[in-house]
C-alpha cells in the first residue's frame, strides 16, 4: 500500500497549482532539480516528450525550406554590441565567461541568450546575390538567461532548450510571409499535436523582441488563469541586416539590404502541455507526444495466466505492427491496481485491459486516461480501433482546454474593471488601449498583469472607442493577463 501512496499526487491542481505542478513533473519522471539553483535535469521520459515536439516541428521546418545548422554557444562581446537593442534588451540576463582555465580572456564571451549576433555575421558572409535568398537556418540548442529566481521546470529555468530560426529575404513581403509561416506552424503544433488551443497576436511595441519591427506570438491559457507565451516569430525589418551588413546584389547588380526574421519555441511548450492537461492523478499526455501511447495490462488468476499472457503479447505485436507505441506490462510482482495507478501517473493515454473474458470473447477493453471512459471492442482490426480511440483522447483533451479558453476571455472598459476581473477570475481581459506603455503600468503594479498581446491585424477596430485606463481615444485592443 505504501508504494501506491508514494506514487500518488498529494497536492491539488485547483488549490495549490504550483506545488501540484512540481509534484507531477517529479513523480511522473520528467525532470529533477539540479544542484545549482535555476537549473533542472531532464529525465528520459521528459526528454522523450521534448523529442516528439522537436520532431514534429523539425519536419515541418524542413518541408518549408529550412536547413539545420549549429553555431557556438559563446558570443564575443563585440559581436553582441553590434546590435545595440540586443545588448540593452538582454544585458541584465547575460552570463559572461571571463577566463579560460587560468587565463583571463582578452574579450569577454557571452553565453548565448539568443543567437542573432553570432548567426547574422555568417549570414552576411554567405549572402552575395539575390540568388542566395531566401536563406533559412535553424538550430536546436540551449540558451542561458540569468533571470530565474524561483525554478519552475520547463517554465522558468536559467538554461532552457529551444529552437531558433533565422532567415534573410530580398524584401519585406517575403520576410513577413516567413514570419507568419512559422507562427502558423507553432499554432499547428499546439493544437494538432499538443491539444492546446492558442490565440495568435502581436506583442505591444514596448514588449517586442529587442530590435524587431514586429513580434508575433501564440498565447496559451492555463487552467489557473495565467497565460503562457507559447512561441514567438519576429519580423526584424532591416535593422539586423544593417548592423551586420547582410546585403545582396539584385538582378541589376545593385546592392540592397536584406529583410530578416527570427523565430523560436522553447520547452516552455512542455510546461504548457503538462499544466493544461494533467490532473490530480498525475501526468496526462496527448497521444502524439506520449512516449508510450498504449499500455496493455493482463489480468489473470493462476489457472488463466498462460493464456491471458499469450493473448496480451499477441495483442502487443498487432499494435506495434500498426505503428502504435505500446508497452506490455506483464510484471508478476505488481497487481493490476498498482499498474493502473502507475501508468495513469505517467500519462499513458490509453490502457488496454485483457482478462479471461476478453480472451474467451476475442476482445479487449480500452480505457481512456483523461476521463476513465472504457469500451470493450473486438480484437479484429484492433490497430485501427486503437488509432480511432487515440484520436478521441486527443479530441477530448482539446475540447476541455478549448472550453476553458472560451470561458476566460472577458471585456472591461475601466481600470477598476480590469483589476477586478483579473483579480477574481484570471484569464484574458480585452479592452480599448491608447497605445501608451504608461497605461499598462497601473495594472502591472497592482496585480502583476500586463498586455500580453494585441490583434495581428493592425487595422482591426478596437473593442472599445476609448482607452480603459486613461480615457483617450483607443488605437487598438489590448489583452491583459497574468503570465508565466
Amino acid at each position: 500500500m505504501s508504494d501506491q501512496q508514494d506514487l500518488g499526487i498529494t497536492e491539488s491542481k485547483e488549490h495549490s497549482p504550483g506545488e501540484w505542478y512540481a509534484e507531477v513533473v517529479q513523480k511522473a519522471g520528467l525532470a529533477d532539480y539540479a544542484p545549482m539553483g535555476g537549473f533542472i535535469v531532464t529525465k528520459p521520459r521528459g526528454y522523450a516528450v521534448w523529442e516528439r515536439i522537436q520532431n514534429h516541428l523539425d519536419g515541418w521546418f524542413k518541408d518549408t525550406g529550412v536547413q539545420n545548422s549549429y553555431f557556438p554557444m559563446f558570443i564575443p562581446e563585440s559581436f553582441l554590441e553590434r546590435e545595440k537593442d540586443i545588448v540593452e534588451g538582454f544585458d541584465p540576463e547575460v552570463a559572461w565567461v571571463t577566463h579560460g582555465g587560468h587565463e583571463e580572456l582578452e574579450e569577454r564571451l557571452a553565453v548565448r541568450p539568443t543567437s542573432e549576433s553570432i548567426i547574422a555575421p555568417f549570414m552576411a558572409d554567405w549572402t552575395r546575390s539575390h540568388r542566395d535568398l531566401p536563406l533559412r537556418l535553424n538550430q536546436w540548442c540551449s540558451v542561458v538567461r540569468w533571470e530565474a529566481t524561483e525554478t519552475k521546470p520547463f517554465f522558468r529555468t536559467k538554461e532552457f532548450l529551444w529552437q531558433e530560426g533565422h532567415t534573410a529575404h530580398t524584401d519585406e513581403e517575403g520576410a513577413w510571409d516567413e514570419t507568419m509561416t512559422r507562427l502558423e506552424q507553432y499554432k499547428r503544433l499546439y493544437e494538432e499535436v499538443m491539444a492546446v488551443p492558442v490565440m495568435e497576436g502581436r506583442k505591444p511595441p514596448h514588449d517586442k523582441f529587442p530590435g524587431a519591427h514586429t513580434t508575433t506570438t501564440v498565447e496559451a491559457l492555463m487552467p489557473d488563469g495565467k497565460t503562457v507565451q507559447g512561441g514567438t516569430s519576429h519580423y526584424l525589418g532591416t535593422s539586423f541586416a544593417e548592423a551586420f551588413d547582410i546585403t545582396y546584389a539584385d538582378e541589376e547588380e545593385e546592392d540592397n539590404v536584406a529583410h530578416t526574421t527570427s523565430w523560436g519555441l522553447s520547452w516552455r511548450a512542455m510546461g504548457a502541455l503538462i499544466m493544461t492537461h494533467s490532473d490530480d492523478q498525475g501526468l496526462v499526455l496527448p497521444p502524439a507526444v506520449a512516449p508510450t501511447q498504449v499500455v496493455i495490462v493482463p489480468i489473470w488468476q493462476e489457472d488463466t495466466k498462460d493464456e491471458v499472457q499469450e493473448y496480451a503479447a499477441d495483442l502487443a505485436v498487432d499494435l506495434e505492427d500498426a505503428g502504435v507505441r505500446v508497452e506490455l506490462d506483464d510484471r508478476d510482482h505488481r497487481n493490476p491496481g498498482f499498474k493502473y495507478n502507475e501508468h495513469e501517473l505517467n500519462g499513458v493515454p490509453l490502457r488496454v485491459e485483457v482478462g479471461p473474458h476478453e480472451v474467451e470473447d476475442d476482445e479487449a477493453t480500452l480505457v481512456h486516461r483523461p476521463d476513465g471512459e472504457s469500451e470493450t471492442v473486438d480484437r479484429e482490426g484492433i490497430g485501427d480501433t486503437v488509432s480511432e480511440h487515440l484520436d478521441t483522447v486527443h479530441a477530448k483533451l482539446y475540447a476541455s482546454a478549448e472550453e476553458t479558453l472560451e470561458g476566460e476571455i472577458r471585456e472591461a472598459d475601466s481600470r477598476e474593471e480590469i483589476l477586478g476581473t483579473i483579480g477574481q477570475h484570471g484569464g484574458y481581459v480585452k479592452c480599448g488601449w491608447c497605445g501608451d506603455e504608461d497605461c499598462e503600468d497601473p495594472i502591472k503594479e497592482a496585480i502583476a498583469a500586463e498586455i500580453v498581446m494585441v490583434p495581428l491585424d493592425r487595422d482591426e477596430e478596437p473593442v472599445h472607442d476609448e482607452c480603459a485606463i486613461c480615457g483617450e481615444a483607443a488605437e487598438e485592443t489590448a489583452y491583459f493577463a497574468k503570465s508565466y
